[in-house]
């Protein structure tokens, strides 16, 4: 083969390597996002934000991509701190920084800058009030419920918190402050976690073991005390669907179909815990937390439309 045309082929060669190693890149920096467990908080950001009465595009904008980005940069500190806990984990073994794929320094980088810019989009797209929620989302999901994971088992119930607020910060965007629907979007959010991390607790224990992480799930052999704490925090869904439309913030759209959808979530609570083998039960628990939260706030947000007109 000519010499002009063998380097050409190098060249050719070298070319597609690099553009390969970007496309590599990109994917490494967009799966540190954790972009489906994102995802949730940004749509949850987004039906509070058009639950609201008023409606403004550069908000839902702000919202849509102040959210994306604190949630993504949340994951990646996330990731870089529990570096060597996921590298023990089969269920986390084949993230990023436990595959070499990235360095600790530049995921520690990347976050810390998602984390930043997310709050200050929110903040002058739509007002103070949501900028700073959105912040405080950041800081109390790595720096409360992060460390607390290797601590205690009530970790759960604090990393409630953080997951509870993307809502709260839609509501906000949109109203300006917090009021009685905020109040209502924070506690609907905290008590459909706890049954959602009670059946992922059992079924990953042997991970968190593995982890070192105190999940309730590696303190209870049986699972009967996990299953009742996710049976205790399905209860309540219940009790504030029904306050919604006394409080007169909902009509009777959403008091029949959240009420159905919150008995439907409560009952797969008490089958897991009235079952003797657990694995079955939890995953269905699981996959009945999944369906119910986008159903729940999507029917709250079109009774509100409704029952505006």
């Amino acid at each position: 083969m000519p010499p002009e045309k063998l380097a050409s082929l190098n060249d050719t060669a070298t070319l597609a390597n690099i553009s390969l190693s970007r496309r590599t890149s990109l994917a490494t920096y967009w799966e540190l996002t954790k972009p489906r467990l994102s995802a949730m908080a940004v749509i949850s950001a987004l039906l509070g934000y058009l639950a609201a009465s008023t409606s403004d595009a550069w908000a839902l904008t702000s919202v849509f991509f102040g959210t994306a980005l604190a949630a993504g940069g949340a994951a990646a500190l996330n990731q870089w701190w529990e570096r060597e806990e996921d590298a023990r984990m089969p269920r986390t073994a084949d993230r990023p920084l436990p595959q070499g794929a990235i360095s600790a320094q530049a995921t520690l980088g990347f976050g810390l800058a998602l984390c930043l810019i997310g709050p200050a989009i929110v903040w002058l797209g739509s007002n103070a009030l949501a900028g700073v929620l959105t912040a405080v989302t950041v800081v109390t999901y790595v720096l409360l419920y992060t460390p607390l994971k290797k601590v205690t088992p009530w970790s759960t119930e604090f990393g409630a918190i953080p997951g509870a607020l993307p809502p709260l910060i839609g509501w906000v965007a949109a109203e300006g402050s917090i009021g009685w629907v905020g109040m209502f979007l924070f506690a609907i959010l905290y008590a459909w976690q706890l049954p959602h991390f009670m059946a992922i607790s059992w079924l990953y224990r042997a991970d968190y073991q593995r982890g070192g992480f105190q999940m309730l799930s590696l303190h209870d052999a049986t699972g009967r005390e996990v299953a009742l704490r996710a049976v205790i925090w399905a209860v309540p869904l219940l009790v504030l669907t029904a306050l919604a439309w006394l409080a007169n913030e909902s009509g009777w759209l959403f008091l029949l179909g959240g009420s159905l959808l919150s008995l439907g979530y409560l009952r797969e609570a008490l089958r897991m815990y009235q079952a003797a083998d657990r694995d079955q039960p939890a995953r269905r628990l699981f996959l009945a937390s999944i369906i119910f939260l986008p159903c729940y706030l999507l029917l709250m947000v079109v009774d509100r439309i409704l029952f505006s007109l």
